[in-house]
């Protein structure tokens, strides 16, 4: 989420994912000998159905109810609304880790990822303590990124605070959350660098600035190798 450009921002602004031209899709609406009739209908391109193949019955990577991808994580789910079931790596490669910062309080990201109407979530929040919350699994699309593209790349973490206030981003949260991005590089064979691993600001098209200059991406990279190491 995070500040908009040329703005002061305000708590957890709404638009993370809007306008990004995602739209759920019907599950299972391509089915084997009707695929003809549900793409003349729905009018989908020719890229779009390549990533529909595993909507076919029997495909579909199977789903435990409350199970996270991070250990240690909670698991609280977003609002349907504000994500599009996917299974990815398979018909989206991952290739990316977007950083946010909320602009407001754990609490409140979480109230707001659950809200039908907010628009937009984040896989996941870290919070200042360390605590880390999965919203949505990494399997699926979530709309953080404002760019429909990097949403399908990305795997999105919010992190608790205010991009002008250096004291939101304690020593826990960095620890966590670079933790948190070591198993997803490790898990998606994403490399380690300032290309792979990007903020909000850097995406294209986007008008937000989180996670801003008080965010130490030096020391972040720096952590994400050390904690990506000792898991290898």
């Amino acid at each position: 989420m995070g500040a908009k450009k040329g703005k002061s921002g305000g708590p957890l602004s709404r638009g993370a994912g809007a306008g990004d031209g995602d739209r759920p899709v019907g599950r299972r609406v391509l089915i084997v000998g009707g695929l003809a009739a549900a793409v003349g209908a729905a009018g989908l391109a020719r890229e779009e159905l390549s990533h529909l193949w595993w909507r076919l019955p029997g495909v579909e990577k199977p789903r435990v109810a409350g199970a996270v991808d991070f250990r240690g994580a909670q698991w609280v789910e977003a609002s349907t609304a504000n994500w599009r079931r996917a299974d990815r790596p398979d018909d989206y490669t991952i290739d990316r880790v977007v950083v946010h910062v909320t602009q407001g309080s754990f609490a409140s990201a979480v109230k707001v990822f659950q809200d039908p109407k907010h628009g937009a979530a984040a896989h996941y929040v870290v919070r200042r303590d360390g605590h880390v919350t999965q919203m949505i699994r990494e399997l699926d699309v979530a709309f953080h990124a404002g760019n429909r593209s990097y949403n399908e790349r990305s795997v999105g973490i919010e992190h608790e605070g205010f991009v002008d206030r250096p004291s939101s981003f304690t020593d826990a949260m960095y620890e966590a959350s670079a933790r948190l991005t070591a198993g997803i590089c490790g898990r998606y064979g994403i490399p380690v660098d300032r290309e792979h691993i990007v903020g909000h600001v850097e995406v294209p098209g986007t008008d937000h600035t989180d996670p801003g200059r008080y965010w130490d991406w030096d020391r972040y990279i720096r952590l994400v190798r050390r904690a990506r190491t000792a898991t290898a």
